[in-house]
């Protein structure tokens, strides 16, 4: 649904009513993961420049996870209502859980910062 999304952009429709009623798009599954590991570097490259060379030399697990917990205002107030899912999916049926869900899934992003930064570490 990401890469539908995004595809319609180009389009200029950014918001949809409900984005798995919108007509498919050809290669949306190819562009929903290259936007979305686009992005899982640019919020890496957001580590860095906050923590800088100190936090490379020495991963520690508070930063990433800030990072990764606080990348989660993203999907909240623009991607999930540009699909039509509400701020914070309080259009969904179960908004609680989807949130619940998300921020989950973003603090795994976090502590795979953190496990990335040690292997870095190990490796160099």
């Amino acid at each position: 649904m990401v890469g539908r999304w995004i595809a319609y952009m180009a389009y200029g429709q950014f918001y949809h009513k409900a984005i798995a009623e919108s007509a498919p798009i050809r290669g949306e599954h190819v562009i929903g993961w290259l936007f979305h590991y686009l992005i899982g570097i640019a919020l890496a490259a957001l580590l860095i420049g906050l923590w800088g060379q100190t936090w490379i030399e020495n991963p520690t697990l508070g930063p990433a996870l800030i990072v990764g917990v606080a990348t989660v205002v993203a999907p909240f107030l623009v991607m999930q209502p540009g699909m039509g899912a509400g701020i914070a999916t309080s259009k969904t049926p179960k908004p609680a859980i989807t949130r619940l869900h998300s921020v989950i899934a973003h603090a795994v992003f976090g502590l795979g910062l953190y496990l990335s930064g040690l292997a870095v570490k190990l490796l160099t």
